[in-house]
């Protein structure tokens, strides 16, 4: 009760402040403050300005199309990352492009995204793909479901996002649009990122320290 008399006093003043009552009708958006839909460029473009958006953040990105250039690049990861144990979505993507026989080819242990969230925050290293990609924020969106657990991407101290031509979005509408309804699912950018009361950024306290993300861009 004491609750609601706040409340209302808040309210009331306010009102008051406003020159307004309680059943003035609601003012109209200005047409200034209406932000027109983004227009998105070529793919090319699009996945350009993505990932330097990321990189702007502290993520390491790349751009590949053969299964060689994969190769690599998950050699020098597991070198850079000292990365002993991984996990990885059991999806048809990451399975089409041989992550996982890549992992396994160099040494790595793969965890069960299925495992216990202590088992997984042992892992070195998540994998996922990416539902979603907002190149003017660097943002990526990720689904959970049985086979994309979402720890996956929140517990290993270093994230793998693949992303796909596919799942670039103009702007966050089409993208909300495309979750609406849906139980849980993520956005992601950057590396975790933590302040303290005294505006103090520690990196991977509540997240992957390090954020990798690699457009795939072979439609074969």
């Amino acid at each position: 009760m004491m609750l609601n008399s706040a409340r209302e006093e808040i309210l009331r003043d306010a009102r008051a402040a406003l020159g307004r009552r309680a059943d003035s009708p609601t003012a109209p958006l200005p047409a200034a403050a209406r932000v027109a839909p983004r227009i998105p460029g070529g793919a090319n473009s699009e996945i350009e300005l993505l990932l330097s958006e990321i990189g702007k953040l502290g993520g390491n990105t790349r751009r590949m199309a053969q299964r060689n250039e994969l190769t690599d690049a998950l050699k020098q990861l597991v070198e850079t990352e000292a990365i002993k144990k991984a996990t990885l979505w059991q999806t048809r993507e990451l399975q089409e492009i041989g992550i996982e026989e890549s992992l396994r080819a160099l040494g790595i242990e793969i965890v069960s995204p299925h495992s216990g969230k202590h088992t997984l925050a042992e892992c070195d290293l998540g994998v996922t793909s990416v539902d979603a990609a907002l190149p003017e924020t660097g943002t990526l969106l990720l689904r959970s479901s049985p086979e994309r657990p979402r720890m996956v991407s929140l517990l290993p101290r270093a994230h793998l996002a693949i992303v796909r031509p596919s799942a670039l979005r103009a702007d966050v509408s089409p993208t909300l649009a495309q979750v609406r309804g849906e139980g849980y699912w993520v956005f992601i950018t950057g590396p975790s990122r933590t302040s303290d009361i005294e505006l103090t950024v520690t990196i991977g306290v509540h997240g992957p320290k390090s954020l990798y993300v690699w457009s795939w861009e072979t439609q074969s």
